[in-house]
């Protein structure tokens, strides 16, 4: 058999070897023809390409999303076009319009290299140089459902510094994850308004001790309603007993038969609710057994967790007697409706779009109960249960997470019986008895805790209780009702709440943990073990709705519109942190019992003040207002230039004591009467005061000596010149040690004002005023956060 031979592909054949082509004339003239095509083709082919990617970036850059039609969607008379990203830019530097070339890095000086003094910028080159990584914030007015055009809530959101992280503290570091909860949908909300909790904490706690956040501050000023009372509907749900209540909850832990509105309808209607219209129309669709359930927990009857002394929820079910067997059927049976109606809203079968707007028309009343829902879809399961309340078996999920929490809770504390609690800690959590400790323990353990104010006290709580000193027995009054207080354990520490001032001012020097701040220093008047309520006025100022309207434009890098921008009407400011005031030391934390009128239960009331040496010189201030103290946004590629127009006076940490009234300048008093109001309040001149004096607590200055200060004042107070400006920022640096920063926040509650706080080294300075300029507040506090060990 010959040897076949061997076949060739298409493109092999075209071009075959000079040892295998059969000689031809025409061969060379074909082989040139056919390169030339393939070359016109592949040039035909990289210019189509070429078309489409232009097409798609000329549709790209034409998109209202990147910015190119913000001015006429708002109206504005200025266009402003996208800031590009300066670390998405190559090279050293960039070719700007009027042909200067100017560095991609933080500004070191004002104007920058190759920029002239009188030079004016256009719109391009001033974002460029003027709001590269600058926070804009923006307020928010939303109308609340129910409620008529006079209530509205307070909001306000920042953009614009490139992703450098927020104002608001980490809640998993924080240990604050369940005093929040998303009304609709799961994982952390986006906005702040989305949180059943008002204002919201998601958005609220500040990152550094003592803070809070921008939102929190405007939210403050919101007009909420008082809780509406609902009509009882009438619709009594059918007799169910502890079994039949179990027995369906458990079924509900694998979720909704949604895909059978026969069995649910049954599931429903033949051994919990009465449906009305049973003969005639029967209750099948979904939105029906909603509206049925909505008019059920309406009632009367029900438990109100919209009340604060209902919402430890676990001190209606920690009892398990016999004589507690009503009221723990009764919250079971409300918490099993609840269910069903959660189920329901979040079926499957709606979109996110349904969800987000019939949520919207749930009463609040009802909405706290979906909230105790959802706690127990998600942290609890039933093993065992029965006709008693004895022979129900529940598994908590969170337990061993909460038992790890509480630990480095009393760590961080520097918990003064340290040693022996963790023992009874890991005793009882080996024996599982965590949870029978007190309803505060089991709320904590069992993560079923309502979103709000509740989980700091419910957290010390369970630390207290734990804790085998007898000593732990005269702390047994600390309740949430009572939010601005503190205590006192074995003579170590003091102990005080977020929310108090005391906590506010003594923050820099402790650690903020679940909504506590400590340990701080002791007060030698208090008891060994003792809890202290703490006396404070309202802050003197208030954002309205216009101010939260308008944040936007007074926090404007540059300034009003214009169509060029001069370089003369910038400022870069650069504070020195290293000329630092080491003069400042706190001295002693007084407190001042009120006298009680017998009629009042709980602990006493106390007015509270700090006394520092300043210079060796002893100046007590008191904590009067319950000011608060907003953490800045981070800022990006700063230090930024700030805007002429934005009004501001640097002052020391240890001259702010002879600031007089921030909020209305006025000329200085008479020298006859100027020692009389430096005792009533302790101002005046350093000069002017003694080494030797004596402690706030013992200098009258409290109680009625503020009533003839503040007729001082009035008397000779006169109008403040042209000049002044009431919207004149007061920045004080109080770099160095944390003790500088104590003092300005208790100069600012001394006087009513709250203030803004900075870390110079990841906001500027020129940020931090506009956001003052912003908050509509007068102070600026700049601090350099230490590493630990360097303060």
């Amino acid at each position: 058999m010959t040897e076949q031979p061997k076949k060739k592909r298409f493109w092999s054949s075209l071009f075959r070897t000079r040892s295998n082509a059969q000689p031809s004339s025409y061969r060379p003239v074909v082989r040139i023809v056919l390169l030339k095509y393939l070359s016109i083709i592949l040039i035909m082919k990289l210019c189509l390409q070429r078309r489409r990617q232009q097409q798609q970036q000329h549709r790209h850059a034409r998109s209202t999303s990147d910015g190119d039609l913000l001015s006429r969607m708002t109206g504005t008379t200025r266009r402003r076009p996208r800031r590009p990203d300066p670390r998405d830019s190559k090279g050293k530097g960039r070719e700007q319009l009027n042909g200067h070339l100017y560095e991609q890095m933080p500004l070191t000086e004002w104007p920058p290299a190759g920029i002239a003094a009188d030079e004016d910028l256009t719109v391009t080159q001033a974002m460029e140089l003027i709001c590269r990584g600058v926070p804009t914030h923006k307020g928010h007015k939303r109308a609340i459902t129910h409620a008529s055009d006079h209530y509205y809530g307070l909001y306000a959101t920042t953009t614009g510094n490139h992703g450098e992280g927020g104002d608001a503290v980490n809640q998993h570091n924080a240990m604050t994850q369940l005093m929040t909860l998303r009304v609709q949908g799961s994982g952390p909300p986006a906005f702040p308004w989305e949180t059943l909790e008002q204002p919201s904490f998601a958005f609220g706690v500040g990152a550094r001790p003592g803070t809070i956040t921008l939102n929190s501050w405007v939210s403050r000023s919101s007009a909420m309603p008082p809780m509406i009372a609902l009509r009882d509907p009438g619709v009594v749900p059918r007799e169910a007993d502890l079994t039949q209540v179990f027995e369906r909850l458990k079924d509900l832990e694998a979720g909704l038969e949604d895909d059978d509105k026969e069995l649910m309808y049954q599931q429903l209607y033949k051994r919990f609710l009465r449906d009305p219209e049973k003969a005639t129309n029967p209750h099948k669709r979904m939105e029906q057994q909603i509206m049925d359930l909505v008019m059920c927990l309406s009632g009367l009857d029900w438990i109100d967790f919209t009340n604060p002394k209902n919402q430890v929820v676990t001190k209606f079910i920690y009892d398990t007697s016999p004589a507690n067997h009503e009221q723990y059927l009764r919250f079971f049976y409300q918490l099993l409706l609840s269910l069903e109606l959660d189920l329901r809203i979040n079926s499957r079968l709606h979109s996110d779009y349904a969800k987000e707007r019939l949520m919207l028309q749930i009463p609040p009343k009802l909405q706290w109960n979906l909230a105790l829902a959802r706690r127990w879809r998600d942290n609890i399961r039933i093993e065992e249960y029965g006709a008693t309340a004895e022979q129900v078996r529940l598994r908590f999920k969170l337990r061993k997470r909460q038992t790890k929490m509480l630990k480095r809770f009393a760590q961080m504390m520097k918990w003064s019986n340290l040693a022996e609690t963790l023992d009874v800690l890991k005793e009882r959590d080996a024996e599982g008895s965590l949870l029978t400790v007190s309803s505060h323990a089991m709320a904590f353990f069992s993560g079923l805790v309502l979103p709000g104010p509740t989980f700091p006290f419910l957290m010390m709580n369970s630390l207290i209780d734990i804790d085998p000193d007898k000593a732990t027995d005269h702390l047994a009054l600390l309740t949430h009702l009572n939010p601005n207080c503190g205590f006192q354990y074995r003579n170590s520490y003091t102990y005080w709440t977020s929310t108090s001032i005391v906590g506010k001012v003594l923050a820099p020097t402790c650690l903020e943990v679940a909504g506590w701040v400590g340990p701080a220093r002791p007060s030698s008047d208090l008891g060994r073990s003792q809890i202290a309520r703490i006396r404070s006025r309202r802050p003197r100022q208030r954002m309205t709705p216009e101010d939260v309207a308008t944040m936007t434009e007074r926090c404007d890098p540059l300034g009003p519109t214009a169509d060029t921008y001069p370089v003369g009407e910038y400022k870069l400011l650069t504070p020195n942190s290293d000329d630092a005031v080491d003069t400042v030391r706190i001295e002693m934390l007084s407190l001042k019992p009120l006298a009680s009128d017998g009629l009042e239960a709980g602990p006493s009331w106390f007015d509270a003040s700090i006394q520092f040496a300043i210079s060796g010189i002893s100046w007590p201030l008191r904590l009067s207002y319950d000011v608060c103290f907003i953490h800045a946004w981070p800022c990006s590629d700063g230090p930024h230039p700030l805007f002429f127009d934005y009004v501001y006076t640097t002052k020391r940490a240890d001259e702010i004591v002879e600031v007089k009234d921030w909020v209305r300048p006025q000329s200085q008093p008479q020298p006859q009467v100027h020692a009389a109001m430096a005792a009533a309040n302790g101002s005046g001149s350093l000069r002017e005061r003694s080494g030797l004096s004596t402690p706030i607590g013992g200098s009258g200055s409290h109680g009625h000596s503020q009533q003839p200060h503040q007729q001082l004042m009035h008397k000779h107070t006169t109008t403040p010149p042209e000049d002044d400006d009431a919207e004149r920022v007061m920045v004080v640096e109080a770099f160095g040690v944390k003790d500088n920063e104590v003092l300005a926040r208790a100069w600012c509650s001394h006087w009513g004002l709250s203030a803004v706080v900075a870390d110079i080294g990841k906001t500027c300075m020129a940020c931090a005023i506009r956001e003052a300029y912003a908050a509509t507040l007068t102070v600026v506090i700049l601090i350099e956060e230490q590493p630990d060990g360097l303060d």
